[in-house]
C-alpha cells in the first residue's frame, strides 16, 4: 500500500498534475520515496527537486531520516545528487555563520540529522562535492570561499521553495489501523 503526494499548477482552466511522488505507508527501510516522476511536459522547470523537498520536509515532520529507494534511474541520481549537494551545502553555510565555535564542529549525524537524510546519502554527497578529507586519523569537511560563493549563486536562481510554515500534515502510523 502507499501514498500519493501529488502536485499541481493552477490556471483560469483549474488544477493540472505536474508530478507526483508514491512512498509506502510502512517502508521497513525508512525510504520517504518509492516512485517520483515528473511528467515530461514539466521537466526542466524545478518541480522534481520540489517534490523532492517536500519528500524531506514530511520525514522533518515525522521524525525520521529518509532516503529514496534504490537503485535510482540515471534521471533520478542527476536530481538527487542535485537536491542533496544543495542541501548539504546549504546547511553547511547555515552552521558556518551560525556557529562561535572556530573552527566550526559538526558531525556526519548532526549533519543527518539537520538534513532528515541517511548517513549514506550525506557521505555519498560530501564525496561526491570532494568536500570530506582525511587529515590526522579523522575525517573532516572543508569549504572553500569559491565553493560558498558557488552555492549562494545556485541558490539565488531558484524560484520556488517550500515553505514549511504552511505545511498542514500530521503523519499517520500505519501500524495501529484497525486497532
Amino acid at each position: 500500500p502507499f501514498l500519493f503526494y501529488v502536485m499541481t499548477e493552477y490556471d483560469q482552466y483549474g488544477l493540472h498534475m505536474v508530478g507526483y511522488f508514491s512512498k509506502e505507508k510502512e517502508s521497513s527501510e525508512d525510504y520517504n520515496v518509492a516512485c517520483i516522476l515528473t511528467l515530461p511536459c514539466h521537466q526542466k522547470k524545478g518541480y522534481g527537486r520540489l517534490l523532492i523537498e517536500f519528500s524531506y520536509l514530511l520525514s522533518q515532520v515525522e521524525g525520521k531520516l529518509g532516503s529514496p529507494e534504490k537503485p535510482l534511474s540515471d534521471l533520478g541520481l542527476l536530481s538527487y545528487r542535485s537536491y542533496w549537494s544543495n542541501a548539504v551545502l546549504e546547511a553547511l553555510v547555515q552552521y558556518m555563520e551560525g556557529s562561535a565555535e572556530n573552527p566550526p564542529n559538526l558531525t556526519i549525524l548532526e549533519l543527518c540529522d539537520r538534513l532528515c537524510m541517511k548517513k549514506e546519502d550525506v557521505i555519498s554527497t560530501l564525496q561526491h562535492l570532494n568536500l570530506i578529507h582525511y587529515y590526522k586519523g579523522q575525517y573532516i569537511i572543508c569549504l572553500n570561499n569559491e565553493i560558498i560563493e558557488q552555492h549562494r549563486k545556485s541558490m539565488s536562481r531558484r524560484k520556488v521553495r517550500i515553505d514549511e510554515k504552511y505545511l498542514q500534515w500530521q503523519p499517520k502510523d500505519w501500524s495501529k489501523r484497525g486497532k
